[in-house]
């Protein structure tokens, strides 16, 4: 089975037997100056950053990679209650982190 994670508290037809702990994932992104080239250009003009939107989705992959391979480092079935969170580390790059609590199911 592969993991189950989920922003909500519960998993519709499933029960929790244990509460493992919380879980996390997170990188840290810098931006790339053929992307900031191409912003640059964008803001002129208007419109979506598609440079951008594939780093930070990229970005966000790799942070819930990481809390998988933890819950599952736990001996975990699932990931509950997730939440996404960014911060600015230095200028031109940003921390996202995401975290839940792994969970065992019956």
């Amino acid at each position: 089975m592969s993991m189950i994670f989920t922003t909500t508290e519960t998993i519709p037809g499933k029960e929790i037997r244990e509460v493992l702990g919380v879980v996390s994932g997170n990188v840290v992104q810098s931006k790339h100056i053929g992307r900031d080239i191409m912003a640059g250009l964008k803001s002129i003009v208007g419109g979506e950053i598609r440079g951008y939107t594939e780093m930070l989705n990229d970005a966000r992959d790799v942070a819930i990679s990481r809390m998988v391979s933890s819950a599952n480092d736990k001996g975990a079935d699932a990931i509950v209650g997730i939440r996404f969170t960014t911060s600015a580390i230095m200028d031109g790059s940003s921390e996202i982190l995401v975290f839940g609590t792994a969970i065992k199911l019956n």
